[in-house]
């Protein structure tokens, strides 16, 4: 990942501030590039809102870290089987833990993806 990763500072009443500015609603981050996720719970998280992630592929990002929301829960099958058959890992945990994770995995340069479902 870039050097220029943005960093999550906080998280919570519906968005995140990311590198000091508030973003409302869920978040996608893929390499150093944040933008809002029109996905409010873990049932619409498929290939097609994640397109960005396949997009960028096993070259760009070695995981998705997927924050499911405020409580952890297994992401849908179809997904888990095209993450796999595109080479991309998955991580996922309810958002709080995604979050916290999400910036020690930046700093240490890990190649991922970040889908953020807001809490």
């Amino acid at each position: 990942m870039a050097r220029s990763a943005p960093t999550i500072d906080s998280y919570g009443g519906g968005g995140f501030r990311l590198s000091g500015e508030w973003h409302v609603g869920s978040l996608l981050i893929v390499g150093d590039q944040p933008g809002a996720w029109p996905v409010t719970s873990l049932a619409q998280v498929n290939r097609e809102t994640l397109a960005a992630v396949f997009e960028a592929g096993r070259a760009e990002v070695e995981f998705l870290l997927l924050g499911v929301g405020a409580a952890n829960a297994l992401p849908p099958k179809a997904l888990r089987q095209d993450l796999l058959a595109a080479g991309i890992g998955l991580e996922f945990m309810d958002t709080p833990a995604a979050a916290k994770l999400y910036n020690v995995l930046t700093s240490e340069g890990r190649r991922l993806a970040a889908a953020l479902i807001a809490i």
